[in-house]
Parts: structure tokens; sequence; C-alpha cells
């Protein structure tokens, strides 16, 4: 039995938005998978090793980063379907 054909609208394309938004979402797993990159002590802030704040750090960076890549997303979707975009 032959599938059936996607309509344009519903085939999922590569658009500069939604790279942005990956590189968004990429961004916080290669900072805390490469640890090597800050497996240390030194700089302390306020006596806290530069290893415990750096990730802690990384929770609201990562936050951020998931919210613009909702919003760009978001926003494109909204676009395709010929709404408002705010």
């Amino acid at each position: 039995m032959p599938e059936p054909a996607e309509s344009p609208s519903s085939r999922q394309l590569v658009t500069p938005t939604r790279v942005v938004a990956g590189l968004c979402l990429l961004a916080p797993f290669v900072a805390m998978l490469w640890v090597s990159s800050y497996a240390r002590m030194e700089p302390t802030l306020v006596g806290i090793p530069f290893f415990y704040w750096y990730q802690m750090l990384w929770v609201p960076i990562s936050t951020a980063l998931t919210t613009v890549a909702y919003k760009l997303v978001q926003r494109e979707q909204r676009a395709r379907k010929g709404g408002a975009a705010q």
C-alpha cells in the first residue's frame, strides 16, 4: 500500500531559525559534557570552587537558551500559518 504524500506545509524544513534554536539547545549539553574544561578548583567565587559554580551558572543560562529556542520556533510556526507574530 503506498504511503500518502505529505503536503508541503506538513513537512519539517531545516530553516536558519531552527538551526539557531538547535544550537541554543545544544550549547548546555556541550558545556556540561566537556568536563575537562571546568574540572578544577580555581577560580573560586565566594569560597565555592569553580567546578561547582560553573555548573550552577549553567542552570539559568540553560533556562534562557531553552526559552529563546522555544520562542524562535513558536514565532516561525505562527509566521508559517499566516498569523501575527508577537
